[in-house]
């Protein structure tokens, strides 16, 4: 007898064979309502020993949310149809649902949640918790929606995470009396990440227009691109190379390099001030709305900010480096003229004194500086606004004496030829294509506009940096980077923020900034805001400590707010996550109507904007190759890719948001054309927005028409 045999026979036993009146009431209470004897029984625990109790309840609870999420992932894996949806003769005591089996989640959460109070109290009530897991996955067979082998697979794999979680937390807490705030580090960015991934599978967000785009990048890897660097066509093919061309596959590069900018981001305060620093800037990161944003939405500025970090904290070690190593030099001198003894621990090098054997080890400024010119490189692979650290950097050590003698030195200008020549894809690209990206560059910064004074768009960017930030804690930011300017470390956070921030006001009163774009300037301004409040602490100021709590709480709320605006019932024109919604729906529904075309005759999808194209070559099913006509719009991607103009007689699927004509440059190209409006909805049938979608047949040929502006 084979397994899926047996499986049906115990199946059927307990189902059927067992069936009475009591177990009819019992199993449906438990398998519905178990929580009404698990809570009281925590309560009890509570009672007798609070510490170990709330530990357990802490890790169960830990256990069941991960567990829930893991094994539904799991379950549309395996794709097992229930026995109520497959067999005939169960005796269904609920409705039957329509998602899969294998594994069953009442069983999975129920030995999660139990199995640390098992574990870890000593109490006889433990043995409660594991006799109710065992009766919660055996009234999902009697009940009629799970195999035996669900529950089994199940229980099994409830008992291995939660068991995972109780280690976890044992290592955690040996290793916390060592090494306290990586530690904590470690632990806040493991359950954060945790948190991303979940809300990636399961959160309302689908892709935004600009990763769409960047998939499409990924799907042709290039030297460079019309309006970015390679880097983000590269990370993204990365991540879709391990984990298919999916939401996810696109989005874990945006958790990695989220947690890996906090711990760098950690090291750096370490080093400019002390651990403390480090941590509470690291945490601070992550509930900054602007940040935490790119902790999840995979565009340019996730790995920049990462790559600005990690730039900000090699160049410090090779200031640092080279300045001692300057020092140290000029102490050579003034010891050789004079013919002293010195220490048997140091020898003269090239570079000055050398510590040798137990003294230390050598100078490695040099090596920092070319992983500087390296990390720069990167980052201007990935955002043009990278040579803002040039500027940042040159300042810093411009207006300080001793800092100025390094500019003496040939360590930054190694940095930046090694810069250039990474950056030097970019540079070849553009020369085999008429320098687009410069133009672009240019038309972003609105320099034919030529000089001229803004008010509102001026008013509209401060206003976007308070969004962004929150008010309270970007004025105390502000503050704190002006008050730590005197000393050398709060020299370092100033003129990395100041000239960036300066720069995009000058620019908000000529034209248009987008929030976005003063990112960097806040990096350092998150050390300064976490050395500031750690000082308000220690010197146990309650007015100022208050504020800065209120600061902090504040920006948490907003980008609590930010995940789940459904939270305050955010409308929808003030609702920033509005645009992420509707494209999986919009990309159902052309789905179908080109399957329904393709019957007759090869069709193709095209757009009159970049965003919508993108977002049907992902979320039409198959991933087809989409288009982009022209017109009269500025350039784009697009446009430098093969068009549709070879696709004689084809039928074709045009696109546009909102309740729209069809242009009549592109209704000439067709013989016949069928329009037809589709509504996105929210799951509470609240309305997103309208698409026009014309139905094309028989293609006769567009003239193509090269793009007027960048």
């Amino acid at each position: 007898m084979s397994l899926p045999e047996i499986d049906k026979l115990v199946f059927f036993f307990v189902n059927r064979d067992l069936q009475n009146n009591f177990l009819d009431i019992f199993m449906s209470f438990i398998t519905d309502k178990s929580y009404l004897i698990f809570l009281p029984l925590f309560l009890l625990l509570l009672l007798k020993d609070k510490k170990h109790a709330l530990i357990a309840f802490v890790l169960a609870f830990a256990s069941l949310l991960i567990a829930d999420w893991l094994a539904n992932t799991l379950k549309y894996s395996i794709e097992r149809i229930r026995p109520c949806n497959e067999l005939f003769g169960v005796r269904m005591l609920m409705k039957c649902a329509k998602s899969f089996s294998m594994p069953s989640n009442h069983a999975v959460n129920a030995f999660a949640f139990a199995t640390p109070f098992y574990i870890l109290l000593k109490s006889r009530l433990r043995y409660i918790f594991a006799v109710l897991a065992f009766l919660v996955g055996f009234s999902r067979v009697y009940v009629g929606v799970h195999y035996p082998f669900d529950v089994i697979v199940g229980s099994i794999f409830g008992i291995l995470l939660a068991i995972t979680l109780i280690k976890l937390y044992h290592w955690s807490s040996e290793r916390f009396r060592v090494k306290p705030h990586t530690t904590l580090l470690f632990m806040f960015l493991l359950f954060l990440s945790l948190f991303r991934i979940y809300y990636i599978q399961n959160g309302p967000l689908d892709l935004s227009p600009d990763e769409a785009h960047y998939w499409e990048w990924s799907r042709r890897l290039d030297l460079s691109y019309y309006s970015k660097g390679p880097m983000i066509a590269y990370l993204i093919h990365l991540g879709t190379g391990i984990f298919g061309d999916t939401v996810f596959g696109i989005r874990i590069m945006a958790v990695v390099f989220s947690a890996l900018s906090s711990i760098f981001l950690f090291i750096l305060g370490k080093r400019l001030y002390n651990a403390d620093v480090g941590l509470v800037s690291a945490i601070l990161f992550q509930i900054i709305p602007l940040f935490s944003s790119y902790g999840i939405l995979f565009t340019i500025d996730s790995p920049f900010i990462f790559f600005w970090i990690l730039s900000l904290f090699l160049f410090w070690e090779a200031v640092k480096g080279q300045e001692s190593a300057v020092n140290s030099q000029e102490l050579n001198l003034n010891l050789n003229s004079n013919n002293p003894p010195y220490p048997p621990f140091l020898k003269v090098g090239k570079g000055g004194f050398e510590k040798v054997g137990q003294g230390g080890s050598k100078d490695f400024s040099m090596v920092y500086w070319r992983l500087v010119g390296l990390s720069v490189g990167l980052g201007m692979l990935t955002k043009y606004t990278m040579t803002f650290f040039y500027l940042c950097a040159f300042l810093f050590m411009l207006m300080d004496k001793e800092r100025k003698r390094v500019l003496l030195t040939k360590g930054p200008y190694i940095a930046f030829i090694i810069s250039l020549t990474v950056f030097s894809p970019v540079i070849i690209w553009n020369a085999r294509n008429d320098w687009v990206t410069f133009r672009h560059t240019a038309g972003q910064a609105h320099i034919a506009e030529g000089l001229r004074v803004s008010l509102q768009s001026f008013i509209e960017f401060l206003g976007s940096q308070f969004g962004v930030i929150t008010p309270l804690l970007l004025i105390i930011m502000v503050i704190a980077l002006w008050k730590l300017r005197k000393e050398k470390e709060g020299s370092l956070l100033m003129w990395f923020s100041f000239p960036v921030i300066m720069f995009f006001i000058l620019k908000s009163m000529q034209a248009k900034v987008q929030a976005n774009w003063a990112l960097p300037a806040y990096v350092t301004g998150v050390i300064a805001f976490a050395t500031f409040s750690l000082k308000q602490l220690y010197a146990d100021r309650k007015a100022q400590k208050f504020l800065v709590a209120i600061a902090v709480f504040l920006s948490l709320v907003v980008t609590a707010i930010a995940h789940y605006p459904s939270i305050i019932g955010l409308p929808d024109r003030l609702d920033p996550t509005a645009k992420l919604r509707g494209w999986k729906q919009l990309g159902e529904e052309v789905t179908g109507i080109y399957k329904q075309m393709s019957e007759t005759r090869p069709v193709f999808i095209f757009s009159d904007r970049y965003q919508v194209a993108s977002e049907l070559a992902f979320y039409a099913k198959g991933h087809p190759v989409t288009y982009c006509v022209n017109l009269d719009r500025r350039m784009n991607q697009y446009d430098l890719w093969p068009g549709f103009n070879k696709k004689l007689h084809y039928d074709a699927i045009f696109v546009r948001t909102g309740d729209t004509v069809m242009p009549e440059r592109v209704a000439s190209a067709f013989e016949k054309i069928e329009k037809k409006v589709f509504t996105a909805y929210t799951k509470k049938y609240v309305k997103i927005r309208d698409y026009s979608l014309f139905i094309c047949y028989a293609f006769k040929g567009l003239k193509e028409e090269k793009p007027e502006t960048y």
